[in-house]
């Protein structure tokens, strides 16, 4: 009964899929999400295969947030929303921020971050008419956006390849200048997210072969340890939340966990040389200095109402260094009252995926969550304009019920 159940929600899936689909594209909702990625992809600074100012470059990045928002409102002219208590939370944090960034001693830069977070939170509401649809538009979105992004750092690899892999041999992108920890972020999504729609039946053995071998290599390539716990623990999760329904997943599962082990025992002498990445094991233990940088947050003193509050919207640095922590960087922006935000959007998020209906659409969502929720100890983003808050809000129009009331 199980297995039927899922698969109808596969085949009622599979549609928007297929290179056929039934149901019509709504191009400026997918022309909207992809705005909204170019506003968060972070760019390195340093050099490029088409090097572009860096005034330009930020114009396009930070100009793309108000072409989402005229994209958004052309879509939905009406402004039609649906309550979403997801993006609630995200509001009140959001203004709470702003009020706080008002206070700061960069007044100008934190308010500017703060108002650009309502703005992108008020993007999100304008596109909660196209949650909840059994095509799952918005990942969808996220997916094609996501292949864009990995053929542009493979493209780059190909034509300067010294560039490419300048850090330390890890794969970064040159063409559209990003990190090898951001590259890893998006392989490890098209990765998991390819793993999960194949073990749901939703896309083919070679469409998955194909999403698995490109971001796979580029996993690997990153040399990206936080992705790569993440992506597991997140398929681990996900494959559990199919285990019942699908018999795919149960063969799979085994097979995976029976490799694994094989490969740890008969590899562990390279297995264990990738993993340091020549770190020393202090280095390692401390997160390639990260700890340090998190302590110097926690220890630094400020006023009880910064502490409950925040400071204000930064940069994500303290002292000139990278916090690197969705966490400490919380703590820093908006205090205590941020990180019992954060938590209780990520509760909210788990609960509701506790409440569907075991199938494709659950899965990919628990994905992305547990993702999230790993990666946010090493990587910021979870309360503020990134690719991790999209993939949060992937997950969140995964879970909503049912079809949308009528579009605009």
């Amino acid at each position: 009964m199980l297995g039927d159940m899922h698969d109808v929600q596969a085949s009622a899936i599979r549609q928007g899929f297929g290179s056929r689909p039934k149901r019509r594209v709504p191009w400026l909702v997918v022309a909207t999400w992809f705005a909204l990625f170019v506003n968060v992809v972070p760019i390195i600074g340093g050099p490029a295969l088409f090097p572009l100012p860096e005034a330009l470059t930020q114009a396009l990045t930070q100009g793309s947030l108000i072409l989402a928002a005229l994209l958004a409102l052309m879509a939905n002219p009406r402004v039609v929303i649906r309550p979403e208590l997801y993006l609630l939370l995200l509001m009140v944090a959001t203004v709470v921020s702003l009020l706080v960034s008002v206070h700061n001693e960069f007044l100008l830069g934190s308010t500017y971050r703060a108002g650009r977070l309502l703005i992108f939170i008020m993007v999100l509401w304008l596109l909660t008419p196209w949650w909840g649809r059994r095509d799952m538009l918005l990942l969808r979105c996220h997916r094609w956006f996501l292949w864009v992004l990995l053929g542009s750092v493979f493209l780059g690899a190909l034509l300067w390849p010294g560039e490419a892999f300048k850090f330390d041999g890890r794969l970064a992108g040159v063409i559209w200048p990003i990190w090898p920890t951001h590259v890893a972020h998006y392989a490890a999504i098209l990765l998991g997210s390819s793993v999960v729609l194949w073990l749901s039946r939703v896309i083919t053995g070679r469409h998955a072969l194909i999403a698995i071998a490109v971001s796979g290599s580029a996993l690997f390539m990153t040399h990206t340890r936080t992705a790569l716990a993440a992506v597991v623990l997140g398929l681990a999760v996900a494959g559990a939340s199919l285990f019942l329904g699908q018999a795919r997943s149960r063969r799979v599962s085994a097979v995976a966990v029976t490799t694994a082990l094989v490969l740890s025992l008969a590899f562990a002498s390279p297995l264990s040389a990738w993993l340091m990445r020549g770190q020393s094991e202090q280095e390692a233990m401390q997160l390639t200095g990260r700890t340090e940088v998190w302590s110097q947050v926690v220890d630094a003193p400020r006023p009880a109402i910064n502490d409950l509050f925040g400071s204000g919207m930064s940069d994500k640095s303290f002292n000139g260094l990278a916090i690197d922590s969705s966490w400490v960087s919380t703590y820093y922006d908006q205090g205590w009252f941020g990180v019992a935000v954060q938590v209780a959007v990520l509760l909210l998020l788990l609960l509701m995926a506790a409440a569907r209906p075991r199938g494709p659409r659950r899965a990919v969502a628990l994905f992305l969550i547990v993702y999230c929720m790993v990666a946010s100890v090493t990587e910021t983003g979870l309360l503020s304009p990134s690719p991790y808050l999209l993939d949060l809000t992937v997950a969140a129009a995964l879970l909503a019920r049912g079809d949308a009331p009528r579009t605009p």
